[in-house]
C-alpha cells in the first residue's frame, strides 16, 4: 500500500509540475518517473514469481508431508499473493504508463517546434475566459434567483394574516362609524346654511322692496296711473311671496312626512323591543320553573330508590 501511495504522489507531482516548469525539465522529470515506475513494476513481478515458486514448493510438500501444516503455511502466502496482485493492478491503473509516454512524446514534439509557450498561454487564456463566462453566468443565475426570492417574499408579506384581517375589519368599522357621524354633521350644517341663506335672500328682497316703496310712494300716489302701477307691482310681489310660501310649505310637509315615518319606525322598534324583553323575561321564568321541577323530580326519584332498597 505504501508503494501505491508513492505512485499516486509521483503522478500528482508530475501533473503539478507539468503546469509550472519548462518543457525540457518536464520531459526529463516524466522520463525519470517512468523509469522509476518500470523498476517498481519489475520488482512487483519478481516478488510475484518468488511467491509462485513458494506456492509450487508448498504444493510439493503437501503431496509429501500432509495437508494441515501445509495449509497453515499456504494461507498467509495466498493473502500476500492477492495483495501483490491488487498492488500491481492499482499501480497500473494509477500510473497509466502509456498516457505518460504519450504526454512525453507530445511535449517533445512541442519543444521541438518551439511553440510550447504560446500554446500554454493560449490554453490559459481560454481557460480564463471560460471561467469568467461561467462566473458571469453563475452571477446572473444567482441574481435572478435572488430577485425571484425577493418577489416571493414581497408577495408573502402582502398577504395579511388572520389577526391583521381582524384588525383591519375593526379599524374599518370604526372608520365607517366616524364617517357616518361626520356625514350626518355635514348634512345638518349644509341644511342650516341653506336655510340661513334663504332667510337672508328673503330679508334682502324685503328690505329692497320696502326701500323702493318708501322712495317712490310720494311720487306714485299722487296720480291715478301711478296708483294703478303701484297696486300691480304689489300684487306681483304678493304672488311671488305666495309661491315662495307654497314651496316652503311643500318642503315642510315633506319633512313632516319623513319625520312621521321615522317616528312610526321608532315606535314599532320600541314596541318590538318591549315585546322581546317580555318574551325573554317569560322565558327566564319558565327556565327557572323547569329547573325547580327537575330538582324536585330528582329528589323524588332519589327518595323512591332509597325506599326500594330498604
Amino acid at each position: 500500500m505504501e508503494k501505491d501511495d508513492n505512485s499516486d504522489k509521483v503522478c500528482l507531482s508530475v501533473k503539478g509540475k507539468c503546469t509550472l516548469e519548462q518543457p525540457e525539465e518536464m520531459v526529463t522529470y516524466l522520463k525519470a518517473s517512468i523509469r522509476e515506475l518500470s523498476v517498481k513494476v519489475n520488482e512487483q513481478n519478481q516478488r510475484k514469481c518468488h511467491v509462485k515458486d513458494k506456492l509450487q514448493q508448498l504444493r510439493e510438500r503437501i503431496s509429501k508431508e500432509g495437508v494441515d501444516v501445509s495449509v497453515q503455511e499456504l494461507i498467509p502466502l495466498l493473502r500476500s499473493f492477492k495483495e501483490l496482485e491488487k498492488e500491481e493492478s492499482q499501480v497500473r491503473s494509477n500510473c497509466k504508463r502509456s498516457a505518460l509516454e504519450d504526454a512525453v512524446h507530445g511535449l517533445e514534439e512541442r519543444v521541438a517546434k518551439g511553440l510550447d509557450g504560446e500554446i500554454h498561454e493560449e490554453d490559459l487564456d481560454g481557460l480564463l475566459f471560460e471561467s469568467l463566462d461561467n462566473l458571469t453566468s453563475a452571477k446572473k443565475e444567482l441574481a435572478a434567483a435572488l430577485r425571484e426570492i425577493v418577489s416571493l417574499k414581497r408577495q408573502i408579506d402582502d398577504v395579511p394574516c388572520q389577526s391583521e384581517l381582524l384588525q383591519y375589519e375593526r379599524r374599518f368599522s370604526e372608520l365607517n362609524v366616524c364617517i357616518q357621524e361626520k356625514l350626518q354633521q355635514t348634512r345638518k350644517l349644509y341644511a342650516t346654511y341653506n336655510t340661513l341663506l334663504e332667510i337672508k335672500d328673503l330679508m334682502v328682497k324685503e328690505t329692497s322692496l320696502l326701500n323702493s316703496i318708501g322712495s317712490q310712494f310720494e311720487d306714485v300716489i299722487g296720480t291715478p296711473a301711478g296708483r294703478v302701477k303701484l297696486i300691480d307691482s304689489m300684487e306681483g310681489v304678493m304672488k311671488g311671496i305666495q309661491q315662495k310660501i307654497g314651496k316652503v310649505q311643500l318642503g315642510l310637509q315633506e319633512e313632516q312626512r319623513l319625520r312621521d315615518a321615522s317616528k312610526e319606525k321608532y315606535v314599532a322598534a320600541a314596541a318590538e323591543q318591549r315585546k322581546c324583553y317580555t318574551v325573554l323575561r317569560a322565558f327566564q321564568e319558565e327556565c327557572t320553573k323547569n329547573e325547580k321541577l327537575r330538582s324536585h323530580i330528582s329528589a323524588v326519584n332519589t327518595s323512591d330508590s332509597k325506599e326500594g332498597v330498604e
